[in-house]
């Protein structure tokens, strides 16, 4: 099964660009950066020279003796077995944080060989981690690749709503019959997340267990990163943030409480394991805003955040949350509180606007689950896991700010009213486009 990313295009435009540079694609673990690397080669390239510094180890060598381009491009060639051609051979260097003169390299490359193509694929946690000379900076190009989105995943799911929901082109109530299918759509999404190995099982094999069994072994995978690259002394606190997200995100109130990570917590003993959490791109941490100003992170009050996982399906199979409740009516979008479908909000945003977003509280009378900052406006985001959308925060909200656009997500049909744009919650993909509109 192949599922069309739509990073693609910005892999086309940096491949085309006059003034490309050696590009790191980063990501967290289990997204797809090999895959989506590799599959880009072979559409692009007439070659793909694929060099793994963790199964390779001793790859390390040839950028630990000389920094001189033309021997590296020799010695690499003789391993690949055929002559690496600028233009025409796509050279991925992956888990390229495991070598540092190789991430130091690519300073060279940019410098003294922009002819060749260059593209590094590695961890948030190790690229971000790279210390000393070794990473370049100013010499290469990023792009970031994000789980599996909604639509990617309904173009495989059925293509035709897909196209059906690429040609909306005006605000107005979805058919019915369109309506009810891509809500049955959304709720598979939520069994397998956007980890590409989960999506490929349930869509390819119609497998839900074999679904959670991948998912759970992602877990498992990620479990193991933190004993493997986090400091001795904090890897029990991440275990303990890790596993108590679920938790945290059951309660009415979401914001973060040490307490509910272990008795007699404080905030300064889980810093450092929170950054690392946030460093390898596992969790999104959200912070309350004291008010919705340009820029949104002046007003941060860092006292107070909500974490989120990387990914829908994680936080479902975390939570023990098992996929029959897909046949028990919108169970999976309400459960925890409505957890499932603010996690999956979120995870969209991020991928689509520039900028972690926020949200904002009033006391107790009234909290906005985000807000995001669109060219110069703030708009604020509510989230309702079901048709049931009354609610106090977003009228709150406009009376002491008067947004240009007020945006809710729930499984009310699309429609615009006063202000206030309701997007059902498949159609999160398509937000900018419907702000457009």
């Amino acid at each position: 099964m192949e599922i069309q990313r739509k990073i693609s295009k910005k892999l086309s435009a940096w491949q085309k660009s006059t003034a490309r540079k050696p590009l790191i694609l980063q990501g967290a673990r289990q997204v797809g950066k090999t895959w989506l690397l590799k599959h880009f080669g072979d559409s692009e390239f007439a070659d793909v020279a694929y060099f793994n510094f963790e199964e390779q180890p001793d790859l390390k060598q040839f950028f630990q003796q000389t920094k001189d381009i033309s021997n590296i491009l020799q010695n690499l060639s003789l391993i690949f077995g055929r002559t690496i051609l600028p233009q025409e051979t796509l050279i991925i260097f992956d888990e390229i944080q495991e070598c540092n003169d190789a991430l130091n390299a690519l300073k060279y490359f940019c410098e003294n060989a922009p002819e060749y193509a260059v593209a590094g694929a590695g961890s948030l946690l190790g690229v971000s981690m790279s210390r000393g000379n070794s990473f370049p900076v100013g010499k290469v190009d990023f792009l970031h690749l994000y789980p599996i989105c909604f639509s990617e995943f309904l173009s495989v799911a059925d293509p035709k709503l897909f196209s059906y929901l690429e040609n909306i082109n005006e605000i107005v109530p979805i058919p019915d019959i369109f309506f009810h299918r891509l809500v049955e759509k959304l709720k598979l999404f939520f069994v397998s997340g956007g980890m590409p190995e989960a999506v490929v099982t349930l869509l390819e094999n119609q497998d839900m267990e074999g679904t959670q069994v991948v998912l759970q072994n992602i877990l498992n995978a990620y479990a193991l990163d933190f004993s493997k690259h986090a400091e001795n002394k904090d890897i029990p606190k991440i275990n303990h943030l890790w596993t108590s997200i679920p938790s945290q995100l059951a309660r009415d109130n979401k914001k973060f409480v040490y307490q509910t990570v272990k008795q007699g917590a404080r905030a300064r003993e889980y810093e450092d394991a929170l950054l690392w959490l946030s460093q390898a791109g596992l969790i999104h941490r959200i912070f309350r805003s004291e008010k919705p100003g340009l820029p949104l992170s002046a007003y941060d009050d860092l006292s107070a955040f909500k974490l989120y996982l990387i990914d829908v399906g994680l936080l479902r199979r975390l939570s023990l949350l098992d996929p029959i409740a897909v046949t028990e009516g919108n169970r999976l979008f309400t459960e925890f509180k409505g957890a499932l479908s603010e996690n999956f909000v979120l995870q969209h945003l991020v991928a689509h606007f520039e900028g972690e977003p926020r949200y904002w509280t009033s006391g107790n009378q009234a909290e906005v689950d985000f807000l995001i900052q669109v060219k110069n406006n703030i708009l604020p985001i509510e989230v309702k896991s079901d048709e049931n959308v009354r609610g106090k925060s977003l009228i709150k909200y406009n009376e002491l700010y008067k947004p240009a656009v007020r945006v809710r997500y729930s499984l009310r049909n699309l429609k615009k009213d006063e202000g206030l744009l309701n997007i059902p919650l498949f159609m999160v993909d398509y937000t900018e486009k419907l702000l457009g509109l």
